[in-house]
């Protein structure tokens, strides 16, 4: 297959997703959100108990199936234990608006005065042009998150603009693991076996030892992981495979923006990335696999 998509490579399309994710991130790691959801009745001993109704809300007052179905890699038993009540404790109307309340403070907090800064509202405007251009058919939450208006503040703006184009990427990656048979916990597996982030790391998600173990089975028979669970030659292939129709199904809104308008993103973008990744906020290794996929 091509390793290019018409105007745009699509390494230049993973690196965006790389520069554009920590961005999105800082709503379920940064001190404000975790005040933010205290205050509307979330334990905040672990992040777990915000995540959920941070990321399902633009689907409205959603059960455990629809973000099992949505979230994809998680456990449903895990899944359950966050999203069952959770509506009860705040509702998604109250969840969203304390969303943005989060993503105010945290940003003023990371950026100061570049908050304010014509370089942020040219990024701001920039990647709402991508993200009004992302096709939403087969893509619930990026369609979820759209729907919702935008705000007038620049640098809202830009959280919203990232937050549509990494759900975007995202349901596309889910469409990319089930035509590659990947099930929600093999898909995590197979990510451990090409060396993405460590087996630890990926227990996050809720699976149990023995559910771990069974899918490890599964993909050793379908001969894409050796005994101990590394991905052998055909393992990381399909996994390559997986990770570039997923780059090229996320490519449509690059494309609409255009080379030089994706140049100029990046750019502007660089110096608000250092600032979320020099925070310290976020965690060295996740499950996403940046910077090993």
């Amino acid at each position: 297959m091509s390793e290019e998509t018409p105007g745009i490579a699509l390494g230049r399309v993973r690196q965006l997703w790389h520069l554009t994710e920590p961005l999105h991130a800082v709503l379920y790691y940064a001190p404000e959100a975790f005040e933010e959801a205290a205050a509307l009745g979330f334990k905040t001993d672990e992040r777990w108990p915000s995540y959920f109704p941070w990321r399902a809300a633009p689907l409205g007052a959603v059960g455990k199936e629809l973000v099992t179905a949505t979230f994809y890699s998680f456990a449903p038993e895990m899944v359950a234990r966050y999203v069952d009540g959770a509506w009860e404790t705040a509702s998604p109307e109250a969840v969203l608006a304390a969303r943005v309340r989060s993503v105010d403070r945290a940003y003023r907090s990371l950026f100061g005065d570049r908050v304010d800064s014509p370089e942020l509202a040219r990024a701001a405007a920039l990647a709402r042009r991508a993200a009004e251009a992302a096709p939403l058919a087969g893509r619930p939450l990026a369609a979820a998150n759209s729907a919702l208006s935008w705000p007038d503040q620049p640098h809202l703006v830009l959280w919203q603009a990232v937050t549509i184009l990494r759900e975007h990427r995202g349901d596309g990656h889910l469409a990319a693991l089930t035509v590659a048979g990947f099930d929600a916990v093999e898909a995590l597996v197979s990510f451990a076996g090409i060396g993405a982030a460590s087996v630890e790391r990926f227990e996050s998600r809720g699976w149990s030892a023995q559910e771990w173990a069974a899918a490890r089975e599964r993909l050793v028979a379908r001969g894409l992981l050796d005994a101990d669970g590394i991905a052998t030659e055909a393992g990381r292939a399909l996994r390559a495979e997986v990770e570039r129709h997923t780059d090229e199904a996320a490519a449509a809104p690059w494309r609409a923006l255009g080379p030089a308008q994706v140049d100029e993103l990046a750019e502007l973008l660089g110096e608000f990335w250092v600032a979320v990744i020099g925070s310290g906020l976020l965690p060295g290794e996740t499950t996403l696999g940046i910077g090993k996929v």
